[in-house]
């Protein structure tokens, strides 16, 4: 062993505890004291396992509550990419500086978070294979009604997502969408006008409590995320970079994986476990899926400018049209 390395090492340990107010020695005796990290651990596989409650006896629904704990991760793993893009890729720890919220993100930066970000949409839309076809039709028409009024609607890191990536006025219907303020923008976001009854058209119940919960908290991150979500850094580049082919076309792959090809993968597992030929069932929140959920209904696009005038007329068409 290099006693030098080892000199070292042992100095910059005693200079960080000493900022604590304690010595080194303290602490090396509490590394002799405690045990060693087992696997189990370090991931909380036991609490992890325990996390999955069912309200029935239907086997199927403990695989549709995993799938959903799944897709929670996944959306969890996209913010973290997201928050570094918002950020700058901020990392003090890393290199010993803090590059600011306001100063301009790399090229490469924005392609590297970017390129992980499609990876992990590319898993997740190619896994609703299980939500299609992993479950018994009959089981889950029949667990779901211990659901109610619960939906995947609900899911705030969704929503979060969304935020993060483009300006409000994109996530908004109707027109003069620049004319108003961000609360009255926010109250027209899609996702709300797809949460109506669907005999009277008023807000669902799922919709009230969803508001109740994240209301404020999307407020604020609607007003932090204006000049910092993706689409707003994309357009702070030198105009060099904002012509890379490459991240240009990682920006319309990420628009097109989570606001046709996710959309797309429920259309088909709703029309699979939802659509009879006598009638059509309602979801679980009471919202109209048969208008919320296909992509071109919706023509929700992160990146508009980045598209053509028939790319955007034709938005999710060819996905639905395969379907139906």
């Amino acid at each position: 062993m290099n006693d030098k390395k080892l000199t070292d090492r042992i100095k910059k340990l005693s200079d960080k505890y000493l900022a604590t107010g304690q010595d080194l020695y303290s602490f090396l005796d509490g590394l002799l004291y405690s045990d060693y990290m087992g696997y189990w651990d370090y991931i909380h596989l036991d609490t992890l396992l325990s996390l999955q409650t069912p309200k029935t006896d239907f086997p199927d629904e403990k695989i549709f509550i995993l799938y959903h704990q799944i897709t929670e991760l996944y959306f969890q793993l996209i913010l973290l990419e997201l928050e570094q893009i918002n950020k700058n890729g901020k990392n003090v720890l890393e290199t010993g500086e803090d590059l600011g919220w306001n100063k301009q993100i790399t090229l490469n930066l924005f392609i590297e978070k970017m390129e992980r970000i499609n990876r992990y949409l590319k898993h997740l839309i190619n896994s609703f294979e299980i939500m299609i076809n992993g479950m018994d039709r009959s089981q889950f028409i029949k667990f779901r009604m211990a659901l109610l009024p619960s939906s995947g609607f609900q899911s705030i890191q969704y929503r979060m997502i969304e935020l993060r990536s483009t300006d409000l006025e994109n996530l908004v219907t109707g027109t003069d969408k620049k004319k108003t303020s961000l609360v009255n923008q926010f109250e027209k976001v899609y996702w709300k006008m797809g949460a109506n009854d669907l005999d009277s058209g008023k807000k669902t119940y799922t919709l009230k409590q969803f508001e109740k919960k994240y209301q404020k908290r999307l407020l604020k991150l609607t007003n932090k995320m204006q000049s910092l979500n993706v689409w707003s850094k994309y357009k702070s580049l030198k105009k060099k970079d904002r012509e890379s082919k490459r991240l240009i076309n990682l920006l319309k792959e990420y628009d097109t994986s989570i606001n046709v090809n996710w959309k797309l993968a429920h259309y088909k597992s709703a029309v699979k476990h939802l659509k009879s030929q006598s009638q059509n069932i309602q979801a679980t929140g009471g919202t109209n899926w048969q208008e919320f959920l296909p992509p071109r209904f919706q023509k929700i696009i992160f990146f508009p400018k980045l598209w053509n005038k028939k790319e955007k007329e034709q938005w999710g068409k060819e996905w639905v049209d395969s379907i139906i």
